[in-house]
């Protein structure tokens, strides 16, 4: 497969064969339903810009496409044309292959996605139903414990009542003796 590299400088030969000039370029563009800036159209053209990065859906493409019209082989055209025509459509098409490659995936991660965070939900819902049992049986247990308590309360001052009657009887038994 080329580089970009190579998309450049042949693209900057045929600009130079066509005699083309930034504003024939931008006009071809509108004509393919396109639009590229004139700097940036500048800047592929510019000395070195092979050597520079470029984005080649949103830049180089659409230029491409509009210098070689690489939709159609034709005849006229030499064969490092062609040759170039056809390594540009492959690369499109192969874009497109990923790009459909990607949405399946995406899909599919979204899927699964949203899969885990039911399964999460579900298992969250079984959690507060546990956190609300356990906390009824605490509630019931700490209700339990404040009767048992009071009753311990109150028959401790039964038992206290008791014994001072029985101390005081046996006072009045010695008193009366």
């Amino acid at each position: 497969m080329t580089n970009t590299k190579d998309i450049i400088l042949k693209l900057k030969e045929v600009r130079d064969e066509k005699g083309l000039s930034y504003n024939d370029i931008i006009k071809l563009l509108e004509n393919n339903g396109q639009y590229l800036s004139k700097s940036t159209i500048a800047m592929v053209f510019s000395d070195g810009s092979e050597d520079l990065s470029f984005r080649y859906e949103e830049t180089i493409r659409p230029i491409a496409n509009a210098l070689l019209d690489i939709e159609t082989i034709e005849d006229s055209d030499n064969m490092d044309v062609q040759a170039m025509k056809s390594l540009l459509k492959y690369k499109i098409q192969r874009i497109e292959e990923l790009e459909h490659q990607v949405s399946a995936l995406e899909a599919a991660f979204d899927k699964e996605k949203l899969k885990h965070h039911e399964k999460l939900d579900a298992e969250r819902e079984q959690y507060s139903k546990r956190i609300a049992f356990l906390m009824e049986q605490i509630n019931l247990k700490d209700k339990r414990m404040d009767q048992l308590l009071e009753a311990v309360f109150t028959k401790d001052k039964q038992h206290a009542e008791l014994l001072e009657r029985v101390l005081i009887c046996q006072k009045c038994k010695e008193n009366n003796a």
